[in-house]
């Protein structure tokens, strides 16, 4: 009926579609967000897997399926042939995605803290030029011309968490020479005379 796989209607009640595959796919989300312009009730059916190795394939995949069916309103159901069975996994139903305030903040500041954007898109095996790494770099730069105050430092470079930087030393940049006052090691002058 208008090319759905399964039709079903109650009086009073809308009109289920049901869009059959025989795996998940592209194909079948695709069938199930285009059967939304017909109704908001459509469900996407696969089989139940039925050996130990695609109960297993499933159950790896089987989250993140939910969570796209979830986000695109669609629902979700495996078919038991053998058993003459259906388990509906998910209902569909108007997504509403909960944010993550503490990510977002975390977000933002980063993205506040950077100068520029020196990391290349798509590029792989590159380190990632972070907000808390330019700061390091500033630190270091200004540490080849010799030791210097972590109070001078954090007033020259701009960087607000200096001390916490040379202090961790995370990269390995950086060295205490007395209390307060910080020099490059040999690879922080390696790695930033590039």
């Amino acid at each position: 009926m208008k090319g759905c796989d399964v039709v079903a209607r109650k009086e009073g009640e809308p009109t289920v579609v049901v869009e059959l595959k025989t795996t998940f796919s592209l194909d079948l989300v695709l069938q199930g967000v285009d059967r939304q312009n017909l109704t908001d009730d459509v469900y996407l059916a696969v089989p139940a897997p039925n050996t130990p190795q695609k109960r297993k394939n499933w159950r790896s995949k089987q989250r993140d399926i939910q969570k796209l069916c979830r986000k695109l309103g669609l629902g979700l159901m495996l078919v038991s042939v053998d058993k003459d069975n259906v388990t509906v996994l998910l209902d569909p139903a108007p997504y509403t995605p909960r944010k993550n305030k503490r990510k977002e903040t975390r977000l933002v500041a980063e993205f506040n803290r950077r100068k520029g954007d020196p990391n290349t898109g798509g590029s792989t095996r590159k380190t990632i030029v972070t907000a808390y790494r330019q700061d390091a770099m500033r630190c270091a730069d200004l540490l080849k011309s010799g030791p210097m105050k972590v109070k001078d430092i954090r007033e020259q470079s701009g960087a607000d968490n200096a001390a916490s930087i040379l202090q961790k030393n995370h990269y390995g940049w950086f060295e205490r020479v007395s209390r307060g006052v910080y020099a490059l090691t040999e690879t922080g002058a390696e790695e930033n005379a590039k």
